[in-house]
């Protein structure tokens, strides 16, 4: 049996970002679920604006990254209600259906709680358009719980990651 091939994407336009944190920790918790998992990362701020480059090899290599996994955790800043341009930029490289067959986990780092329907409202439904399957619902997170993310996290992974790593 081949392991599960989880893959986060994260569309912070800062390197290493809390928001990152946030995709390595759910990733990690859903690999400890899994029998077999191996988790990879793509991180958008390095690829700046080569995200629009169809002919960049960096960016090439980390669609293809996507295309070959089974799981994404998904994870970006709230900006004006939804998520960044930097990740829309880069999910543009993807026609429509094009992630069928792929699970995913969409992830929003918000300041105030009044953005929390951007997941469900602007995010899954992108997710969906592309053909992935969002079988439980994203994850809002305000910044104030970033500290203490990692034991949701855990929770949140036992609870939903039997349907998320099912093979």
């Amino acid at each position: 049996m081949s392991p599960l091939q989880i893959v986060t994407i994260v569309g912070n336009p800062r390197p290493e970002s809390r928001t990152h944190v946030l995709a390595r920790t759910v990733a990690a918790e859903l690999a400890r679920v899994a029998a077999k998992a191996a988790v990879s990362d793509v991180d958008l701020a390095v690829l700046g604006p080569a995200v629009l480059d169809q002919a960049d090899p960096a960016a090439a290599e980390a669609v293809r990254l996507v295309l070959a996994s089974d799981l994404l955790v998904l994870a970006s800043p709230t900006y004006k209600a939804t998520y960044s341009g930097l990740l829309k930029g880069f999910l543009d490289r993807f026609g429509g259906g094009s992630l069928a067959g792929k699970r995913a986990v969409p992830i929003l780092l918000g300041g105030a709680p009044n953005h929390q329907l951007a997941v469900d409202v602007h995010f899954t439904p992108l997710l969906l358009e592309l053909g992935a399957s969002v079988p439980v619902r994203g994850l809002f997170v305000l910044e104030a719980d970033v500290p203490a993310f990692g034991e949701f996290a855990a929770g949140w992974a036992a609870r939903h990651g039997p349907v998320l790593t099912a093979g």
